[in-house]
């Protein structure tokens, strides 16, 4: 374990979500599907409200649609995002990759944690967790409107779209990077809800906890997370998995026969390089985020030809890799779907997709950091070990038997 990742290592506390290998994730022991049942939505029979998820996250009750409708209305009231902030962002080059961007656009808004001014003043532990609060609130509402500043700045000339004051978190975000299409609110709606938490041991995740645990106002810890969430190993995957499949348009089309897709599945494996967006570290099973953005694909884009390559990937891949005989888990995560569905609707910059990952996963580390300093958890600070030490125990252990 200690060299390996620390797989399977129970060491921490996170009480917003836990991830289970067969089931998948549940938010405070809901699963996705019983989340869309109960959350409300802001359609009939729609997608749940990111709010809602917030509200039950940080307090572990489902709300009512009052309860999300006032939620919503306080966010608004705390997006706005002073000025420097975007004179901090005007002075990077535009080809800066965004998120570099969303990371030194939340660092400047640093200066505004009312965290960091009430520890100065000496305000009581007991408090902590009020201040973290304000902080986390106030980053949840402004992330969405610099993230669109970040994408109307790279992508579309800077020509910038205000936000609404009558429309919900998610439909308000995708109305500020440009798109009016309902069904694309809707998709925000659900993108927003079903990657905002993976539990706590994730490298995002992790790292906003053990910096939180310095005492590191939300600002920092979050800003640290989003550095570890631009790896290519966890939140570039998504914008990875896209250009796979654009790789395989290129070369055999859209219209393509099951061994067609078979001899290019084998041919990746071969080359020495991984079919993207299929296995993850923890679950053995289909990851229901990926069966929810499906779902909602069966419902609004069924002809889309990339969305049918994807469902043929998902009939071919995971055999050929139980095949090979060294994959664990063959099924297909959250990052196989998300970026073809993005793409139908007009969002196509794939280097952006890290970004909208980032805004979600700002509620469950956000949510989980209210509770670390409501519970007045320490400081992080893990045993480690040297290959010598390693090597020693183990020739200990086998004297012993």
């Amino acid at each position: 374990m200690a060299i390996g990742g620390m797989r399977g290592i129970k060491g921490m506390l996170w009480e917003t979500s836990l991830l289970d290998a067969e089931e998948g994730i549940r938010f405070r022991n809901l699963s996705i599907p019983e989340c869309q049942k109960v959350l409300p939505t802001a359609v009939p029979e729609g997608e749940p409200l990111p709010e809602g998820l917030l509200w039950l996250l940080v307090t572990g009750d489902v709300p009512t649609k009052d309860q999300v409708s006032a939620l919503s209305k306080d966010l608004r009231s705390r997006a706005k995002i002073p000025g420097y902030v975007f004179d901090v962002l005007n002075s990077l080059p535009k080809s800066a990759h965004p998120m570099t961007q969303l990371t030194t656009g939340v660092m400047a808004l640093q200066t505004e944690s009312e965290f960091q001014e009430a520890y100065k003043k000496g305000v009581p532990k007991t408090k902590y967790w009020e201040y973290t609060y304000e902080d986390s609130l106030n980053l949840i509402a402004r992330l969405p409107e610099l993230a669109a500043f970040i994408y109307r700045r790279v992508y579309r000339g800077g020509e910038l779209v205000s936000r609404a004051s009558d429309l919900d978190y998610g439909a308000n975000f995708a109305h500020m990077l440009g798109f009016t299409d309902p069904q694309m609110h809707e998709l925000f709606r659900l993108y927003l809800t079903i990657h905002s938490d993976h539990e706590g041991g994730n490298v995002s995740a992790h790292t906003v906890r053990v910096v939180g645990s310095a005492l590191s106002d939300p600002y920092l810890s979050f800003a640290a997370g989003m550095n570890g969430l631009a790896g290519p190993l966890h939140g570039l995957a998504n914008q990875e998995v896209l250009r796979w499949i654009h790789e395989v348009v290129k070369e055999i089309g859209t219209h393509v026969t099951t061994e067609q897709l078979k001899d290019y599945v084998w041919k990746t494996l071969k080359s020495g390089k991984v079919v993207p967006g299929y296995g993850h570290a923890v679950l053995r099973k289909t990851d229901p985020r990926y069966i929810c953005q499906r779902e909602f694909a069966l419902k609004h884009l069924p002809n889309d030809p990339l969305f049918q390559l994807v469902s043929k990937l998902y009939e071919v891949v995971p055999p050929i890799l139980l095949e090979t005989g060294k994959v664990k888990n063959p099924w297909p995560n959250v990052d196989a779907h998300s970026g073809v569905l993005l793409q139908y609707f007009g969002l196509t910059e794939a280097n952006y997709f890290t970004v909208l990952f980032g805004v979600s996963r700002a509620m469950g580390v956000l949510s989980q950091l209210i509770w670390d300093r409501a519970l007045g958890l320490p400081i992080e600070r893990p045993k480690s070990v040297t290959t010598a030490w390693i090597e020693d125990y183990a020739q200990k252990k086998l004297a012993g038997n």
